[in-house]
Order: C-alpha cells, then sequence, then structure tokens
C-alpha cells in the first residue's frame, strides 16, 4: 500500500507522546508499504531530522510553522467558534501541500493525526481517510476545568472545553477514527451518536522496555515520569508531593520521589530537595524504570492512555495510578497496576507494595505478561494495517 501520514508535529526523536505513536507504527509498517510524511516543523532543529525520517519515510515534506506564527493564529480566533489548538495548526501552506501532494500522488490510504489536524483531510474526497485520535479531547478539558482553582483558567477551559465538543462533530466526516481506549471511545460514541470509531491502543517498544529482570527487592524508590511542561503531568506531580507522598514517608521516611522528564518547568523544579529529585531529560528512561521500587502515574485529568503506566507494565515494575486512562487498559487493578482514585487510598496501596517484594513481584510480572500480549508496538501497528487493507480491499 501506499500510505500517506499527517501528522501535527514532526515524529522525532521518538521520546513521548505523539511523536513516539507515529514514529513506532511507521517504523513496523514501512518494510511492507511504501510511506509518505507531510508534517509541521516549529523550529529549525526539526529541519535537522528529515535524513533520520527518511530511512523509513519513501517522501518527507516539512510545512514551517513558527510558534510565534501559532501564537498569532489563536489571536485571529478569540472570536470564532474554533478550537484554539485548531487555530493554532492552521496553515494556508499545509493546505496548499495537501492538495500538491494529492494532485501528483495516488495514494491508497491517509493517516491524519490529531484532531488539530483533521482540518485538513475533512473536505477531500477520493482517497480513504482515518483521523487517528490520541484522546477524546472535549473529555480532556472537561476534567481539566474540573481541577482547575484559578477563575479566569477556568474561564478559558471552560470555554475551550465547548469548542473542542462542538468541532468534535468533524469525526464523522471520516471514513474512520481511531482512539486508543474503550473509555474514549464509548464516550465520543455517546456524545455525538457516532458509528465510525475504532480503537488503536498506544503501544510500548518492547525491544527497549522489557525485564532486565527487574530487582524487587528494593523498596525505596518511586517514580514519575512524562514530559514536565505538560499541564497534567505537572498537576500531578505537585498533587502527589502535596498530598499522598507524606502519608507514605510517615511510614516509610527512607523513600525518595524521581520526577524524570524533559522541559520541567519553575512549578516543578521548585519541588526539589533531599527526598524529591527532578532529573530533567533522561536519553533512556528504562533505566530509571529499571531503578524505581514504585511507579506512580496519580494524574487527576486527560483522557486515553499513560505512556508511563505501559513502559513501567512492560518493564515489571509495579505502578499505582488513578482512573485517568486506566480503563483504556483492560485490565482489573492489580494486573500490574492498581488504580485508586483517593489519596489516602493511593497512599496506602503504595505502602503495602513498599512493605511486601512478594506483591512488587507479583503486580509487576502481570503487568509483563499484559504488554506483551496487548500492547507490543508491532501488535499495534498490525492492527493499523489491517484497518488499511480494509479500505484497500473494499475499492
Amino acid at each position: 500500500m501506499k500510505i500517506l501520514f499527517l501528522a501535527n508535529r514532526v515524529p522525532y526523536p521518538p521520546f513521548r507522546g505523539d511523536k513516539l505513536k507515529i514514529f513506532n507504527l511507521a517504523k513496523r509498517l514501512y518494510p511492507h508499504h511504501e510511506l509518505h510524511l507531510l508534517t509541521f516543523a516549529q523550529n529549525e532543529e526539526d529541519w535537522t531530522f528529515a535524513d533520520e525520517l527518511k530511512k523509513i519515510f519513501a517522501s518527507v515534506q516539512f510545512i514551517g510553522l513558527p510558534k510565534w506564527k501559532s501564537a498569532l493564529n489563536c489571536v485571529a480566533g478569540v472570536f470564532g467558534k474554533v478550537p484554539f489548538q485548531v487555530h493554532y495548526f492552521r496553515s494556508r501552506a499545509m493546505t496548499a501541500a495537501v492538495n500538491n501532494l494529492l494532485a501528483k500522488e495516488q495514494f491508497d490510504v491517509v493517516h491524519v493525526q490529531h484532531l488539530r489536524m483533521a482540518q485538513y483531510f475533512e473536505n477531500i474526497s477520493g482517497v480513504p481517510r482515518i483521523l487517528d485520535l490520541p484522546d477524546a479531547f472535549s473529555l480532556y478539558w472537561q476534567r481539566k476545568q474540573a481541577n482547575t482553582k484559578n477563575p479566569i483558567l477556568r474561564f478559558f477551559e471552560n470555554l475551550e472545553q465547548r469548542r473542542v465538543y462542538k468541532y468534535e462533530q468533524i469525526l464523522a466526516k471520516y471514513n474512520l477514527s481511531l482512539v486508543c481506549s474503550a473509555e474514549d471511545k464509548s464516550y465520543l460514541e455517546r456524545e455525538h451518536s457516532l458509528n465510525n470509531i475504532s480503537l488503536l491502543p498506544n503501544g510500548v517498544d518492547t525491544g527497549n522496555f522489557f525485564p532486565r529482570p527487574h530487582d524487587y527487592s528494593h523498596n525505596t524508590t518511586l517514580l514519575f515520569t512524562g514530559n514536565m511542561d505538560y499541564g497534567p503531568n505537572i498537576d500531578a506531580v505537585i498533587y502527589f508531593t502535596e498530598t499522598i507522598f507524606p502519608i507514605v514517608q510517615q511510614q516509610f521516611p527512607a523513600v525518595q520521589f524521581v520526577i524524570a522528564g524533559q522541559r520541567p518547568v519553575p512549578k516543578v523544579t521548585d519541588l526539589a530537595n533531599e527526598k524529591i529529585k527532578v532529573t530533567g531529560f533522561i536519553p533512556n528512561l528504562a533505566d530509571k524504570y529499571n531503578e524505581a521500587s514504585i511507579v506512580v502515574a496519580p494524574l487527576r485529568f486527560g483522557a486515553g492512555t499513560q505512556n508511563k503506566v505501559l513502559e513501567a507494565m512492560a518493564m515489571g515494575v509495579p505502578v499505582v495510578c488513578s482512573n485517568i486512562g486506566f480503563a483504556g487498559l483492560g485490565i482489573d487493578s492489580g494486573e500490574g497496576a492498581i488504580m485508586q482514585t483517593n489519596p489516602e487510598e493511593f497512599a496506602q496501596s503504595i505502602i503495602d507494595l513498599l512493605s511486601s517484594e512478594e506483591m512488587r513481584k507479583k503486580v509487576g510480572e502481570q503487568g509483563v505478561a499484559v504488554i506483551q500480549n496487548k500492547f507490543s508496538w508491532d501488535i499495534i501497528a498490525s492492527q493499523l494495517e489491517a484497518y488499511f487493507q480494509t479500505f484497500t480491499v473494499s475499492k
């Protein structure tokens, strides 16, 4: 098949989030298909990754969209009805690039990444179009505003939530829309009466994240990973250090909390002390996971599934997490991850794990089995390939 990937950001380096997903899917598809990439370059560094991407994609085309221009786009959208994040990625140059590419090339299917990019193929016919969403965005904003106390921020978040909710009707214009969790799928189907939504879970690179084997004898390190300029992650570590970590310290005073992730904002770096370590960027997070006794994911808002949970489970490290993203795993609490929503019960689950090497080992090993059976990128890429083939067979 000849497949066009339209991405909102350059999918390299594949460290986290949307970059990680596109890169890992394409890496597994390119030996059997002809892949092409059209994406935005937001800074000078993005342009330097073309050669790496050409190892996977037959053609790579960048459209420049500096952040100052995106900011102006958002200002222009203040009095409109379109979500700000859609305005952020609005570009006449991208529209022209899409039209020129379709005039020159005949694709079997187009994979559009993110609700933000849906604007570029919503009215194009003649080629099957799949819209791949990281999560249900209106659900994300609904949860975010519920945890925001600042009235000004709350007003903005409520505005964006209402705009995103209405804009999600664009999903009906696509041949197929994909979400990464059953929770998001049910939400979108219920709220918008859609019947063109299927599942494509997030995956794990099991060639990098796998049991080393993990040493379950230590019980001194709690780990949180993620991009530390991302709102849900910032909120999670502040919430954890203020509400949950002190309860754990009462019974395990020697325990250390490690926050590992790139671009930590001042709110995060200010948390650092003798018991809380903020590492900044880590080239290979697998090393940090392997040093952890428990991985914690106390997110209070968001949607989809959490890469930090999947990666820890893949390495056999027990996880204690909130309900955010847990439903998308399709597992029972304790099968690699223990789900808790109450801060006292969250802390108690950590304490229970720290108190028992046997429990840490049992929960961790169950997580490995879940990932290998359901969430390796090889399995996820095969699922996406099957969706593509559905359209090529029906031609």
